[in-house]
């Protein structure tokens, strides 16, 4: 019994993207598959589109390959070509097809050289790149500028007994065809070679081969120790910054505001600080739904961040396609989504809510609708492009009806759990019907320079970090550094709670009690420093262009930064939170 249900957990994982299959065998002779897949721009990651958009071979009747739901959100649109390979016999020069390149042929090729376009195959799950043609310019005067088709592809394979190891392209052969100074229509000759290697490297061991020969694509990234020294020293000051608070001043404060009414007269001390807001500092905040909601679709998220990367650590992704680690983002949302309801309805009923089923409403909103915005506007301009990156209907659906079927029940699930097991908010003072009057203070202790120095500090600590990141998901390299990642993740936790508590304490020496939304700003703030260094690093750092690559990844990023303010808003809640009990409960109250 235990082994069907093993078998069955390992094909849905297959199925939907999260691991490979276990390979194809072929005998002597054996037909192997090429399927041809997309092309695009090579600086912009994301603008594909189906290779046969462009004037290439193609069969009268194209048949398209079933696809995981990984393969899908990677833009992957995978359709059987012309090539004839068959199992370890070799060819050379064999025809394609011949073809005939009428004017608008010409023009698409020329534009689709000159913007570096490269094509993507694939040969048994391993994908093969290559540049479509290349271009030539030289001289100031006189400036030349020439254009050239590949029109021969020499495929390298690799095998190992009866499975395919390693698969590359050579397209420098042969001469290719150029496309200057040509009147149309023009007549070209398409052709291809195969050369079969014996190989003695293990089928296992094909993920490593393929990661070491990548030379079309950078694949992996150095370690960055000065990120990671710098990021520690960060944590270690703020460390020492928040315990100097805690075993200092708040010694000083509790030795002072503690003191006996006799001691107090005599000293003729007058109530000041954090201790003279003790009546409002629990005063429960405006909008109780909408803060609740913010904490749990924040503490869904942090649950979700923690298991994708304990995740990558145990090596459960498939490191050759973004889509396994989309597909896992998609089902840990949508199973996650228990934690949000929990969170956020047991949090509401502890602060007095009482319409508990518009914050599951809300909170099962709080990221759906707002990414549900976004994704459509952005596949709206994929569609108008004709890009492989617009989600076809039916994965509409699918994605549609793991929300409906399980995100949302799940939502709902916990929050009945979360409300029936909620107790009481437990507050260390009582709160007084009337509030009292909030002083005025400087500039610099506003509440805008908290929310610049409370999102700056996390932002910082992860800004080099942040380039990886980006690099990783908007560039070429491919990210394996998942035990640096852990670390600098856990750093960002860590400072985020730190000057959070930092910056609660100044607060509330301010005799400010208004603790509750000005937390989740502080910290979530950083999500607007991570916006404007995406910024930076489009125009500074990444070649990208183009209007579809320019909405993606903004709109996507604006997305990402939505995140990074519900996560970190959350630590810096629930931290204030923790040190104003600590500091109420040893409070000595009249």
């Amino acid at each position: 019994m235990e082994t069907v249900v093993l078998a069955k957990i390992v094909a849905l994982a297959t199925l939907l993207g999260l691991v490979s299959g276990s390979g194809n065998h072929f005998k002597d002779g054996d037909k192997v598959p090429l399927y041809v897949n997309k092309v695009g721009p090579y600086f912009n990651p994301h603008e594909t589109y189906h290779y046969y958009q462009l004037p290439v071979c193609r069969p009268e009747k194209v048949e398209t390959k079933s696809l995981t739901l990984g393969e899908i959100l990677d833009g992957d649109r995978m359709a059987e070509s012309m090539y004839q390979m068959k199992f370890k016999e070799n060819s050379n020069s064999e025809v394609l097809c011949d073809m005939k390149l009428s004017e608008s042929d010409l023009k698409q090729l020329r534009e689709a050289i000159e913007e570096l376009y490269y094509f993507e195959f694939v040969v048994d799950e391993i994908p093969i790149r290559g540049f479509v043609g290349h271009f030539q310019e030289s001289g100031f005067i006189p400036h030349t500028h020439k254009i050239y088709l590949w029109v021969h592809h020499h495929f390298h394979i690799e095998y190992n007994a009866d499975q395919i190891i390693f698969v590359n392209v050579t397209t420098r052969d042969k001469q290719p065809q150029s496309l200057d100074d040509v009147e149309p229509p023009l007549q070209i000759k398409f052709t291809y070679a195969v050369t079969w290697h014996e190989s003695k490297m293990k089928y296992s061991d094909r993920g490593l081969k393929q990661v070491k020969n990548a030379s079309f694509f950078p694949r992996t990234l150095e370690v960055h120790w000065l990120s990671i020294i710098n990021s520690m020293v960060l944590v270690f000051l703020l460390l020492g910054f928040v315990v100097i608070i805690l075993m200092r001043v708040l010694k000083n404060d509790f030795a002072r505001y503690n003191l006996d009414d006799d001691e107090a007269d005599e000293l003729d001390q007058e109530e000041n600080g954090w201790k003279i807001v003790h009546t409002d500092v629990f005063r429960f905040p405006p909008y109780k739904s909408l803060l609740c909601s913010i904490l749990g679709v924040g503490m869904q998220f942090l649950t979700l961040a923690t298991c994708l990367i304990l995740m990558a650590l145990c090596g459960m992704f498939n490191v050759h396609r973004h889509g396994s680690m989309n597909t896992a983002f998609i089902l840990l949302y949508a199973l996650t989504s228990c934690v949000s309801g929990y969170t956020a309805s047991n949090m509401y009923k502890q602060i007095g809510g009482e319409n508990w089923v518009w914050n599951l409403i809300l909170t099962a909103s709080m990221f759906s609708v707002p990414s549900f915005i976004i994704w459509s506007i952005v596949n709206s301009v994929a569609l108008y492009w004709d890009s492989t990156m617009a989600l076809p209907f039916t994965t509409v659906l699918l994605l549609l009806m793991i929300w409906i079927c399980v995100g949302f029940p799940l939502t709902v699930m916990g929050g009945i759990m979360g409300k029936n097991m909620a107790d009481g908010f437990d507050a260390p003072c009582r709160t007084k019907n009337i509030a009292r009057e909030i002083p005025s203070v400087p500039w610099f202790r506003s509440w805008i320079m908290h929310c610049i120095v409370g999102g700056f500090l996390p932002f910082s600590a992860i800004s080099v970090e942040l380039y990886y990141i980006f690099a990783t998901l908007w560039g070429r390299e491919q990210y394996t550094l998942y035990g640096i990642l852990f670390v600098v993740y856990a750093i960002l936790l860590s400072v985020t709670a730190c000057i959070s508590v930092a910056l609660t304490y100044f607060q509330l020496s301010n005799e400010d009690y208004r603790w509750w939304w000005r937390s989740i700003f502080s910290a979530g703030s950083t999500g607007g420093f991570v916006f404007l260094y995406a910024i930076f690093y489009y125009n500074k750092r990444s070649s990208m262009s183009g209007g579809l690559q320019t909405i993606e990844f903004f709109g996507y990023t604006l997305l990402f930064c939505y995140i990074f303010f519900l996560m970190l808003g959350t630590v810096s809640f629930f931290g204030s939170l923790r040190f104003i009990r600590y500091i109420y409960i040893n409070l000595k109250m009249d």
